[in-house]
């Protein structure tokens, strides 16, 4: 699971305008200096509670540019100071819908886009909110319905195109995503450095999802180009230099991801690298690592428990303690990724019917993603033949 979901939350020129930040010094990020411009604003005018909402939004754009979640906390402060000025002010409860599903709180946040989405039906970023949370929880009919008012009731907008193309990615439409978010990116404001490193960064993605490393490495220089050492850009980055063969760039490219965003997934990339180096006593001490990490926060809303499924499944023959984890996490959301990281817990414990019906589940969303599709095989090729290997019709 990728640390606070970034592929849904393009924010430009919809949100709560933030003051305009000046002219910084260029070693400031776009949220760095909309921070300091809020702070700014704060002190001039400190009874009016939009500042602090637009305090809050730049702490939110922070925690995408960065990777760490202490941003989400600061922001929170700053909505609970609108919230004291000014009760129930609608773009402060926006903004702490944000702010949840920023955290993985995906139901409070679906809680709470319903309730602001009865007040003002035809405020489009809260349809964004819908969207985002049914995503997550893996309500693909709703969530592609809420996208779909966002773009009636704003043909065009940026923020309903990138999440038009993350579900058109889950249905299977690569190039229909690739359109979707190319569009995005050439309607989205040039000093929106780190936005347009975010879609440069999933155009990426969806190239390398069509097997396509030319475009992918393109676009990935841009990005790092736009935001050097970006954290998203880098993961990509690893994962084209792997399908190269490159495996020592890999492991350098996402040692650095994990040094700038110390996260126990991030640290579960690096030993999966280190493993394909070759580099096998450092890969197990790194996974050892991230077992000890991945358990500390396997309880909270924001977690490492789908890599913690596939790394007792797979590298710590832990099978049990495989499934313990994935029946903890498909109690709290069922998107594809996470009913992927079931059926494979199922599939090693040798349920291997129940193991099918999740992927199944999987499957008819339409999702093309290569290991996914290598899980379900091996799950297919495990029902047909049966636990013994003698032939066994499943019917499919």
């Amino acid at each position: 699971m990728t640390r606070m979901t970034c592929r849904i939350w393009c924010l430009s020129a919809i949100l709560v305008p933030v003051a305009a930040a000046g002219a910084l010094a260029q070693s400031t990020s776009p949220a760095e200096q909309r921070i300091a411009a809020a702070r700014r604003s704060i002190a001039v005018s400190p009874g009016q509670h939009e500042r602090f909402n637009d305090l809050a939004l730049a702490f939110a754009r922070r925690a995408r540019e960065t990777a760490d979640p202490a941003y989400y906390d600061r922001a929170e402060e700053a909505i609970g100071r609108s919230l004291e000025l000014a009760p129930e002010n609608f773009n402060a409860l926006k903004m702490r819908t944000w702010v949840l599903l920023g955290k993985h709180e995906f139901a409070r946040a679906l809680t709470l886009a319903r309730t602001l989405n009865e007040q003002v039906p035809d405020d489009v970023l809260v349809y964004g909110f819908l969207t985002d949370a049914h995503a997550e929880l893996g309500n693909y009919e709703e969530a592609e319905e809420a996208c779909q008012w966002m773009l009636d009731m704003r043909p065009g907008n940026i923020p309903a195109l990138t999440r038009a193309a993350y579900l058109r990615e889950l249905f299977g439409d690569i190039e229909g995503a690739i359109d979707l978010m190319r569009t995005a990116y050439e309607r989205s404001a040039p000093g929106e450095v780190e936005d347009r490193a975010w879609m440069l960064t999933q155009l990426a993605h969806l190239e390398l999802t069509a097997g396509r490393t030319g475009p992918a490495d393109a676009l990935l220089d841009e990005a790092i180009g736009l935001v050097p050492d970006y954290h998203y850009a880098l993961a990509q980055l690893a994962r084209l230099r792997s399908a190269q063969g490159r495996h020592a760039d890999a492991v350098a490219l996402l040692a650095r991801r994990y040094e700038g965003a110390p996260h126990p997934e991030n640290l579960y990339a690096v030993a999966e690298a280190l493993d394909g180096a070759g580099r096998k006593e450092e890969a197990r001490a790194a996974y050892a690592e991230f077992e000890a990490q991945a358990l500390r926060e396997s309880r909270g809303w924001d977690n490492a428990n789908r890599e913690l499924i596939f790394y007792y499944a797979d590298r710590a023959q832990k099978p049990v303690e495989a499934l313990k984890v994935a029946l903890m996490e498909v109690a709290r959301r069922q998107d594809v990724y996470t009913l992927d990281a079931y059926a494979w817990a199922l599939h090693v414990n040798g349920r291997q019917a129940d193991a099918l019906q999740q992927m199944d589940r999987v499957l008819a969303v339409g999702l093309r993603d290569p290991e996914v599709l290598s899980r379900a095989a091996a799950i297919a090729a495990a029902v047909d033949h049966g636990p013994a290997g003698t032939y066994r019709d499943s019917g499919r």
